[in-house]
Parts: structure tokens; sequence; C-alpha cells
């Protein structure tokens, strides 16, 4: 993608812990209201969203929305509930 920004500051999104290459996920936030999003192994190949997307996208992952993707995955630590018939059928995104 030839239109982004070459002044972009690239935030690596991976555990404070985490050592190596990755491949890890980045995010930059552009002048323009545009987040960028590129996985390490791959930097040419960039996605982008809008700030008010994004942001809507992070409370759902802090709501938990989207929990039900891991579920099962190793070493994911969910809230332990499950979750209700109300919730999943009763508003989008879980809000109403």
């Amino acid at each position: 993608m030839s239109d982004i920004p070459a002044n972009l500051t690239w935030e690596r999104a991976a555990p404070p812990e985490a050592t190596g290459p990755g491949p890890w996920i980045e995010l930059a936030f552009g002048d323009d209201d545009f987040v960028y999003i590129r996985e390490t192994s791959d930097p040419e190949n960039v996605v982008t969203t809008t700030r008010k997307k994004w942001d809507a996208f992070v409370l759902g992952v802090q709501a938990g929305e989207f929990d039900h993707f891991v579920e099962g995955v190793e070493g994911f630590e969910g809230s332990g509930e499950s979750e209700s018939p109300e919730r999943s059928e009763g508003s989008a995104g879980g809000r109403p």
C-alpha cells in the first residue's frame, strides 16, 4: 500500500516479557484519523481502520465480547462466566 504515511510510529502489541521476533501485531496511529495495523512477519501488508472503529473494537475486547473466539485455546483465561442467552441475543455487541 503506497499511501501509508512515512512518519508513523509503530507500537508492538506484545506482552512485556515477550522476546524474539514474534510474529507480533503492530499498530500506528496516523494524523489522518486512521489506525494502521500490520504483522511483523509481513510489514508491507497493512490494514487500516478509523480511530472511532478501533476504539469501539478495543472497548468490545475489554468487555469480553470476543472471548468466544478463544475458548478452549491453551493459555486463555476468560472471565469464568458462561454467557447468558439474554446477552448473546439481547443486544448488538453486548451493549444497549
